[in-house]
């Protein structure tokens, strides 16, 4: 084995989406074309049974290639957010069969399951990954996921928790936890650290709502994420503290265990997930560390003519399909 080739086309960025910032700000803001994955008309509910009896929700859609892309969101999103339903697109497109997985209690799966899903999620990623294997044995699967996603698929390769996978693609994951933790808390990076809690606190608030909290957690309104992850991350996932969490579910440290083929996707200008946190790291042979100087986070705005594009899928696209040609 061996890692697979770089994507060899650069990210041009438009003009209005030079920088990290801008990168992030307009990836995100720009509406998507690419149709939702809940209310595909072809898409498949798929409900996948946890260790400890909780669940979660995969939409699966079909494809003719005899390859599987399985999708991990970032934190507080869900199968339907935009880099997932792009990515679905994509990949469909190509004869791909795609499964969009929810964390628990994320989109479909509200209800479902009571604790959290953080970046250490690995034991969930690998039953979904599971479940996916004793339904169609014979394809080829392949496994993506974003940001926090990214972190916790990296973690359950390391561990070996699904030697048979095809290949992996991480895209921009937090290696370092609590360096993304802290540096989400500098500049204009704090916008994005409020919208990620105000969305925590929120599914909070419909997780007591629906009786699967036993107490109320009194997050303030302005906690950074290393706040809220010392008080309800850490507590309610089984660790001592949110250091405890970060220490124990950081990938980096565990990247020269991977022996899964594949490729973790990243930009220079991120505004919270600094690449010079790969400095000095061993990575495993079959890993491809592949840094784009223009993205942001989970953005990577492309020029085009007169216009503008969406270079990630592109790149995403050549990893899944090196992958499974190897």
């Amino acid at each position: 084995m061996s890692a697979p080739p770089r994507y060899a086309r650069p990210c041009r960025a438009p003009w209005f989406a030079r920088g990290g910032h801008a990168q992030t700000l307009w990836g995100h803001l720009l509406p998507s074309r690419a149709p939702a994955v809940s209310t595909h008309p072809r898409a498949r509910r798929v409900v996948v049974a946890l260790a400890d009896g909780e669940r979660l929700v995969a939409h699966a859609l079909p494809g003719t290639s005899g390859v599987r892309a399985h999708l991990f969101h970032g934190l507080s999103g869900d199968a339907d957010a935009d880099y997932m339903r792009r990515t679905a697109a994509a990949l469909t497109a190509r004869g791909h069969a795609v499964w969009c997985a929810n964390h628990r209690g994320c989109g479909a799966g509200r209800g479902l399951a009571g604790k959290p899903y953080h970046s250490g999620s690995a034991e969930d990623i690998a039953a979904v990954l599971a479940a996916s294997r004793a339904e169609a044995p014979d394809a080829r699967h392949v496994a993506i996921g974003f940001s926090l996603s990214g972190n916790a698929l990296l973690l359950a390769a390391a561990r070996g928790l699904a030697p048979w996978l095809a290949g992996l693609v991480a895209v921009n994951p937090p290696v370092d936890i609590a360096r993304a933790s802290r540096d989400i808390q500098q500049g204009l990076a704090r916008l994005y650290e409020l919208r990620f809690v105000h969305r925590l606190r929120s599914a909070i608030r419909l997780r007591r709502r629906d009786g699967l909290l036993a107490r109320e957690y009194a997050i303030p309104r302005l906690a950074t994420l290393m706040e809220f992850d010392d008080l309800y991350t850490a507590p309610e996932a089984g660790f001592a503290s949110g250091a405890d969490y970060y220490a124990r579910c950081s990938s980096l440290p565990h990247l020269h265990a991977i022996e899964t083929p594949g490729a973790i996707v990243t930009a220079a200008d991120d505004p919270f997930v600094d690449p010079r946190a790969y400095d000095g790291a061993r990575l495993g042979p079959n890993l491809t560390l592949h840094v784009e100087a223009s993205g942001g986070h989970v953005a990577y705005l492309e020029r085009r003519g007169a216009g503008f594009g969406r270079w990630l899928e592109g790149a995403l696209v050549h990893y899944v399909e090196a992958l499974v040609a190897r």
